[in-house]
């Protein structure tokens, strides 16, 4: 038995009457007995039926179930009148039931509900959670636990307040206590009423509305449309243009875009009663259609994979490397460490990001590196320690340009550990370097004790194609020569984060203030370039 309660007849009554569906009854009278909405359409409305009549001998309004719930091919439907019985004991003539075939539009006095346009009438059974576990079962996700959202048109909320509207007065009238935010949400209501349903189809694996573990949130989601009420909110623009005004990212949307549930329901909190009682009909009209089901959509979570990398290649840019649309060369290190990876865990797409990034020609050596790759949409999220490892053995054998280690799976939290304080942190680089003039070994001596070396940094040219224009103030910490012959020798630096060394060599046409050629008083080139260290203290390291 429904939970009903005395006060809630003439709501029932009413809002049967508007052409409300029994589950939106159940809503307005603000049931929020989970069990009530699960049990089947038809025995709802039945104890619906019940409940009114008893006070006014067995009338009921609500067409909506012993029409769309009948035993007949589901290629048919009969339309049958509930006040049937009422036209023959007025003696006129029988009234003859009218075969539709399905998908057909319906006449102006369909059973389609006027709030929840269908959605929980004809989405909230089994032949639903079955098109619903069909989609994912298709997907082939790995998942203990499920996320059941919904997406519904934005005219819901209009139609929600015309009905509230249209009882409030009842309500009013009989001194009940009821509120329009104790209404159940049509959301709400839909998945009470489903994820016992959809569970069962995928053998028992809980289907609930939130799980407190991110890393494992894998969601279905269902939306719906309703092409023949769209425009039932366009009256609110002309009341309050200003809740439905395009940002300034998105000026080239459509009308109907604009018309977003949150700023449906921000406009329906700022009109008064009077103004939209003027607007919109109360209560609403019944549609002749259903809601539109959409595809099922299926999405996990993004899983996040760190380590450290190694290039030994000067042929090999950290990115893909596209000049006016044209590759320039073959591969990429994000590319070489994402291969594998998404491969595994059958993800539909990356993001790579890294503690700073080498220039093409140059090494990255010592202990690597730190880099994250985001993996967008995996079927497979869960690796234990001995997959990750072979995963990155894996990764080592596809090349022998770079080297990974200390792979892991990190949390999306973690990857800010990665950003935290980059440019305090340091670097260390190793250098070959060209004079023009001929040096000796005593000439270089003196940079090994310069330390804290500031410098003025004006973006580089090769850079102010992607790099706004300014003055970056760095520092060289220390130096260390090591003589070659005449013309070059080794120079060490350990640095902040962010000096562009490359620049602090040859000057960039005085860009960069000292440099190497003011110190040296020649000119100076830089021949080879290799990263020893990136002193970034995450991902922890994993033995070998």
């Amino acid at each position: 038995m429904l939970p009903l309660k005395e006060k809630d007849r003439p709501i029932v009554k009413k809002l049967l009457e508007a052409g409300c569906c029994a589950r939106c009854v159940l809503r307005f009278c603000c049931l929020g007995v989970q069990s009530a909405y699960r049990q089947s359409y038809e025995d709802t409305a039945k104890e619906l039926c019940a409940f009114i009549s008893d006070s006014e001998s067995n009338e009921c309004q609500d067409a909506a179930v012993l029409e769309q719930h009948t035993e007949d091919p589901p290629s048919k439907k009969i339309k049958m009148d509930a006040a049937e019985t009422d036209v023959q004991s007025e003696g006129d003539s029988a009234v003859v039931p009218t075969v539709m075939e399905e998908g057909d539009a319906k006449p102006a006095d369909s059973d389609v509900c006027a709030v929840c346009l269908g959605v929980l009438q004809e989405f909230c059974d089994e032949a639903y959670a079955i098109k619903i576990s069909d989609v994912v079962k298709a997907k082939n996700y790995q998942f203990d636990t499920m996320v059941l959202s919904v997406s519904l048109p934005a005219q819901l909320s209009v139609r929600e307040h015309s009905c509230w509207l249209h009882v409030k007065k009842e309500v009013r009238e009989k001194s009940i206590c009821l509120d329009k935010d104790d209404v159940i949400q049509v959301k709400e209501a839909f998945k009470w009423t489903m994820q016992g349903l959809v569970s069962k189809e995928l053998g028992g694996v809980p289907v609930v509305t939130k799980i407190s573990r991110q890393t494992e949130q894998f969601e279905v989601g269902v939306g719906f449309t309703h092409p023949e009420t769209d425009s039932d909110c366009h009256f609110l623009a002309g009341i309050c243009s200003d809740c439905f005004r395009p940002t300034k990212n998105k000026q080239f949307v459509s009308q109907q875009n604009v018309f977003t549930r949150m700023a449906v329901v921000k406009a329906l909190e700022k009109v008064s009663d009077e103004k939209f009682l003027k607007k919109f009909p109360c209560p609403p009209t019944r549609p002749a259609r259903k809601c539109i089901a959409q595809d099922a959509q299926c999405l996990h979570v993004s899983v996040f994979v760190a380590g450290r990398y190694n290039k030994f290649s000067r042929t090999l840019p950290q990115t893909p490397w596209v000049i006016d649309g044209e590759r320039r060369m073959e591969s990429s290190v994000e590319e070489l460490i994402a291969a594998p990876l998404l491969s595994s865990f059958r993800a539909e797409g990356f993001n790579f990001s890294s503690s700073g990034r080498e220039d093409v020609d140059v090494r990255t050596l010592g202990n690597g590196r730190p880099f994250a790759l985001e993996l967008l949409n995996p079927h497979r999220a869960r690796f234990n320690k001995a997959e990750v490892r072979q995963l990155q053995e894996t990764i080592n054998q596809s090349s022998d340009k770079i080297r990974v280690r200390d792979l892991q799976i990190v949390s999306r939290d973690a990857m800010g550990h990665m950003k935290e304080g980059e440019e305090d942190k340091t670097k260390s680089y190793t250098a070959l370097i060209w004079t023009q003039k001929a040096i000796d070994k005593d000439d270089i001596t003196f940079l090994e004790e310069t330390k804290e070396l500031k410098l003025a940094q004006k973006t580089p040219l090769r850079v102010l194609h992607r790099r706004p224009l300014a003055v970056r103030e760095r520092v060289i910490h220390t130096m260390s020569t090591c003589f070659l012959d005449t013309h070059h020798f080794h120079l060490k630096l350990r640095t902040q984060a962010g000096t562009y060394i490359k620049e602090f060599v040859h000057g960039d046409f005085g860009r960069t203030k000292p440099n190497l050629c003011d110190l040296l008083k020649t000119e100076t080139d830089i021949l080879e370039l290799d990263v020893d260290s990136v002193d970034v203290d995450w991902p922890p390291s994993i033995p070998e």
